[in-house]
């Protein structure tokens, strides 16, 4: 029966499926480390990109946020919000797509800390979007696309590992 619901998928979101897995895994798997180490191939702290996008760039967007939802529910591990978050920044970037990261925090019912993140592209919010609206935006890293006169941020996300 699930494979059949695939089959229903636009091919385009189809062939990202395996490349959105993979990249789940390896957000997973960078997730293992510190903070701090995994955070830099986010972007620019504190920096927001721009909300408009190119016509033909929110199809390819919308694309990309669909193979990672149905990727992160056939996933052997757990695919956080975040590791959904850090899989679509990279899918974005090889795509040369501004993107940007936002993590959050709330309370929840039970009194305690909880987080959130998700990410957005141009207009469009790509993970995370039906829950964001519940918490208060405390970080923000924005990513240009790597163009020729934007190596700064190519040379920073270079080493994910």
């Amino acid at each position: 029966m699930r494979i059949q619901r695939l089959f229903l998928l636009p091919p385009k979101v189809r062939r990202l499926l395996p490349e959105a897995w993979l990249e789940l895994g390896c957000a997973r798997f960078r997730q293992r480390r510190s903070f701090g180490d995994y955070s830099g191939a986010w972007g620019i702290c504190m920096e927001e990109t721009s909300w408009q996008c190119e016509d033909g760039q929110e199809e390819y967007i919308r694309h990309i946020s669909q193979a990672v939802d149905v990727a992160s529910r056939y996933t052997p591990w757990r695919s956080s919000c975040l590791v959904q978050a850090a899989a679509a920044m990279t899918l974005l970037g090889r795509r040369k797509l501004d993107c940007t990261l936002y993590l959050g925090t709330a309370k929840n019912a039970a009194g305690r800390l909880a987080a959130h993140a998700w990410v957005r592209s141009g207009p469009i919010y790509v993970t995370g979007e039906r829950e964001m609206k519940e918490f208060t935006v405390v970080g923000i890293f924005g990513r240009h696309a790597v163009t020729a006169t934007n190596t700064k941020i190519a040379d920073k996300g270079s080493s994910l590992f």
